[in-house]
């Protein structure tokens, strides 16, 4: 492993800033690591090295006085998952459908973080339009966890998580619907966070007012996901929830780590059944809290109904988005999308009506919750990651699970409260596999979460593990 690939996101970028080193040495150093590893677990299917150099020697060679368009990545190498458009650059969904797409504009999520002086260099793999949380598909196929490359890296931001675990790029790109940026953070030990709808502007899209899908940072350390926000953020005409950037930067919030006077803790969110390795790990992590000097309580927000809530959102949704897609490409579809557009066509208006009712009552209760605690601390994923070639989980400590999504319930219900949340890592199984605990503070307060996240992550002690070689047994 050569040494650039070892550096943080944030050391990358003071070297770059003080040019002790190129963003076309950065290239060169990813490059070779992906070429290293790539192999192991097929997290960045789609290298695209000629428009990541042309982009960096513009940024090399532009006037000293223009720092504004080296930005705070100074011309950093970065991933964009692969359900985000890269003008020139294959962008496929992990769809046949668009195998060979190759589009001419990028999402403006692409062009914010290019201004920004990120320089694309990759598209990491995903499900198949980001259904799912085990990263395969038809057409790059699966992606591996570098813990245990028998094992999946969770999804669907996988091909991310797996590339920041083995050191393949520095920051990378996500979208969470159902725990897309947190499933694959806590699979594979690096940082994901889920921020609040509107802070990460992107577009133009069909469903503009829509909140359960948002896009977020991912990186191997607290710092570096406040990093990539801080590239991300920013309001934007065509997005009409985005969020102006605060005052305050996302990377100054994590460099003062804030201790929480009052933590709820649940090990389950009173609703799932919890895979008793993640609950003793989960409860070991909980006592730094404790330790730090926070009052800690078991509590948790009352969420019976999330899940039938979810479900019937989450179908409503498939059906105004890809509905069409089914009417014309069904033979290409996987089982899972079709089975989330015929979910929400078989709904009433009534059902419709019903669950944005128990959705508007779940944000009612954590507005309450919020009165008397700082934040909300959880395990990320119900089990630890499994065998890649296992689509879903079924089953969990003898609790059978209805749907495809049932083992993503821990992340799901709390995307419903439109909160941000963030997963990071905090400790292992007894087999050496990863686990991650979600921390969830109140509406639009990234920079308080990410500041309790640096403090957590300081006391865990955890984040010198990776990047890590890919290993074929555990």
């Amino acid at each position: 492993m050569n040494d650039l690939v070892k550096l943080t996101a944030r050391q990358a970028v003071d070297l770059l800033r003080q040019k002790k080193v190129s963003p076309l040495e950065l290239i060169d150093a990813a490059l070779e690591r992906i070429d290293e590893t790539d192999g192991a677990i097929n997290a960045l299917p789609t290298i695209c090295a000629d428009r990541a150099r042309d982009h960096a020697r513009r940024l090399m060679y532009a006037s000293p006085d223009d720092d504004a368009q080296r930005g705070n990545l100074r011309g950093l190498p970065i991933a964009i998952k692969d359900l985000k458009d890269v003008a020139g650059v294959r962008s496929t969904k992990g769809s046949p459908i668009y195998a060979e797409h190759i589009p001419d504009t990028s999402d403006k999520l692409v062009i914010n973080i290019e201004s920004r002086g990120g320089v694309v260099l990759a598209k990491s793999n995903t499900p198949e339009f980001g259904a799912g949380a085990n990263t395969f598909n038809p057409v790059f196929g699966a992606t591996r966890n570098p813990w245990n490359t028998a094992l999946t890296c969770g999804g669907s931001s996988g091909g991310s998580g797996a590339a920041l675990a083995a050191g393949q790029i520095w920051l990378a790109t996500g979208s969470d619907f159902g725990g897309s940026l947190r499933i694959p953070a806590s699979f594979c030990s690096v940082v994901g966070l889920r921020p609040t709808p509107g802070r990460v502007s992107h577009g133009p899209r069909s469903e503009p007012f829509g909140t359960l899908s948002v896009e977020g940072p991912m990186g191997r350390n607290v710092g570096d996901v406040a990093l990539l926000l801080d590239a991300q953020s920013g309001s934007y005409s065509w997005d009409p929830l985005s969020i102006p950037a605060p005052h305050k930067r996302f990377v100054d919030s994590a460099d003062s780590p804030i201790v929480p006077t009052r933590v709820a803790y649940t090990p389950d969110l009173g609703i799932a059944t919890v895979d008793s390795q993640v609950t003793e790990v989960a409860r070991r992590a909980i006592s730094i809290f404790e330790g730090m000097g926070s009052r800690v309580d078991e509590a948790t927000i009352e969420l019976g109904d999330a899940e039938e809530t979810f479900q019937n959102l989450r179908g409503a949704q498939y059906v105004a988005g890809m509905m069409p897609l089914m009417e014309q490409h069904r033979d290409l579809l996987k089982d899972e999308v079709i089975w989330n557009i015929e979910h929400g066509l078989s709904l009433t208006p009534r059902q419709i009506g019903e669950a944005e009712i128990a959705r508007g009552g779940i944000i009612n209760r954590t507005v309450q919750f919020f009165e008397t605690y700082d934040v909300l601390v959880c395990p990320t994923v119900l089990a630890p990651p499994f065998d890649v070639d296992i689509r879903y989980l079924t089953e969990v400590e003898g609790t059978q699970l209805d749907t495809y999504i049932g083992w993503l319930l821990l992340t799901f219900a709390l995307t419903l409260t439109g909160c941000p949340i963030i997963s990071v890592p905090c400790g292992f199984t007894e087999s050496g596999l990863p686990v991650g605990v979600q921390i969830m503070a109140p509406w639009k307060e990234e920079g308080y979460l990410l500041s309790v996240a640096s403090a957590f992550e300081q006391a865990v002690d955890l984040s010198d593990r990776v990047p890590l070689d890919p290993r074929s047994v555990v």
